[in-house]
């Protein structure tokens, strides 16, 4: 694979007749059943269904994270879905930034060193990591805690410290996966509104969660159920900021 990618496409996100399907002794179980979903650059689209329905395979595929059984899928105009794991590798550290439930911060390391890390596989130089790392710490409000650890953080530092790794790269798109679920109510509407200043300020956020009121505060909700989307419609959400 050549080590550049198109961007600006039509969609950020196309996939087509994708299907994971799984073989469970004779019995043959699909995760993704014929899914087709187009996601514009700037939307903010959260993914919704309970557990079991899909919705995290199809979170795996958006994020270059597997291949599907078949189908396409294309990243900002570039295909994804036939790739190898380093190819796969390459496109994620440019195209997506990353937000977890449980922060994924490695203890070991400052939250600065955490935020450099996905710079470090991007191939970054260590004076351009560290002003990529300190801008997006800066940008969430986390500049001063860049030398703590981890463990001397809240739970809602920690997700912060999480958002600026997903930021550090630039990345066109935010894939976000229950990014509220391990917070308090309070802790988690911090959350959820940065993600709507992300959104306005010209990024692509995908947000994934089993929560009605959540998926409802994005432009446009896509529900899946049994591997099939059963729902895929605008909402009257992100009008701005989300209040206690």
């Amino acid at each position: 694979m050549k080590h550049t990618l198109k961007s600006d496409a039509e969609y950020m996100v196309e996939i087509r007749d994708m299907y994971k399907i799984y073989k469970m002794g004779d019995n043959e179980v699909r995760a993704l059943d014929g899914v087709n979903l187009k996601i514009k650059p700037r939307e903010f689209v959260s993914i919704i269904g309970p557990s079991g329905s899909g919705k995290s395979t199809l979170m795996n595929m958006i994020g270059c994270l597997d291949t599907p059984t078949s189908g396409e899928y294309y990243i900002d105009g570039n295909e994804a879905a036939g790739l190898n794991d380093d190819e796969q590798a390459f496109i994620r550290n440019k195209k997506i930034g990353f937000i977890f439930q449980q922060y994924n911060l490695l203890a070991k390391l400052t939250v600065e060193e955490n935020v450099e890390l996905p710079l470090i596989y991007a191939g970054y130089e260590h004076e351009e990591r560290k002003r990529l790392a300190r801008t997006a710490l800066e940008r969430v409000g986390m500049y001063d805690r860049r030398l703590h650890k981890p463990t001397e953080l809240s739970g809602g530092q920690q997700q912060r410290a999480s958002i600026a790794r997903a930021l550090a790269a630039r990345p066109p798109m935010i894939l976000a996966d229950e990014p509220t679920g391990a917070l308090d109510s309070k802790t988690g509407i911090e959350v959820l509104n940065m993600l709507k200043e992300l959104h306005q300020e010209g990024k692509t956020v995908v947000l994934i969660t089993h929560d009605n009121k959540i998926a409802h505060e994005a432009e446009r909700i896509v529900r899946i159920m049994d591997g099939k989307i059963v729902f895929d419609s605008q909402t009257d959400g992100d009008k701005g900021e989300v209040n206690v």
